[in-house]
């Protein structure tokens, strides 16, 4: 029943999102092309503009959620991250040609008896909903696999909610749920193999 009312909340929320076709006319008219945009890794520069991005990708991602977390509250939560020395860990950020943040992805090593199949963590992709469906998150994905494979991981598993829209891409990329015990779905996604990921070939890295 939990599984039938989340996948009733997720074709809810897509009507807030919008269309691929309107945001690559929008894509057009603001004079820019997919080309346009780039990805480099983030640095602690990034932090203010990373914290407001989070955010905003966020708040569009869960409109209905009754406790969304502040620009304080991740500021705090990046300045940390960036404290750590260890190269265990790693985030890209999606820039537009005027160089402002418009997407991000961040991931880790990961380590639990619970999915002992998986050693890289997928902790967080966003783009802001202007930019999605126009090939960017493909991209952003790339470069994180590129990154873990780099580190010698060739798995990874990423924790959603059910609720989430995205989650449509995580299953066009070639995401396979991970259920609970009960059977439930919880938001989980696994890629075993990450040398097999599915990206279309329009959306390849050259």
């Amino acid at each position: 029943m939990k599984n039938v009312v989340d996948t009733i909340l997720r074709f809810i929320a897509s009507f807030w999102r919008p269309s691929k076709a309107g945001n690559l006319r929008n894509l057009r008219q603001r004079g820019e092309t997919i080309d346009s945009f780039q990805i480099r890794e983030a640095t602690m520069n990034d932090i203010a503009a990373l914290s407001a991005l989070h955010v905003q990708a966020w708040n569009e991602t869960y409109p209905h959620a009754q406790h969304k977390p502040s620009l304080q509250i991740r500021e705090q939560q990046w300045q940390r991250q960036f404290a750590q020395q260890e190269e265990g860990w790693f985030c890209f950020v999606a820039t537009d040609k005027a160089g402002k943040l418009v997407g991000f992805v961040k991931g880790s090593r990961y380590h639990t008896d619970e999915l002992p199949d998986f050693s890289g963590e997928l902790n967080h992709i966003y783009l802001l909903q202007a930019y999605q469906r126009i090939g960017l998150g493909s991209r952003l994905l790339q470069h994180a696999v590129q990154r873990f494979v780099q580190m010698g991981i060739h798995n990874m598993v990423l924790f959603s909610t059910p609720q989430n829209p995205s989650i449509v891409f995580y299953e066009a990329m070639g995401g396979e749920r991970l259920y609970a015990g009960n059977g439930e779905f919880h938001g989980g996604y696994g890629w075993r193999n990450l040398q097999q990921i599915t990206i279309p070939p329009s959306e390849q890295l050259s």
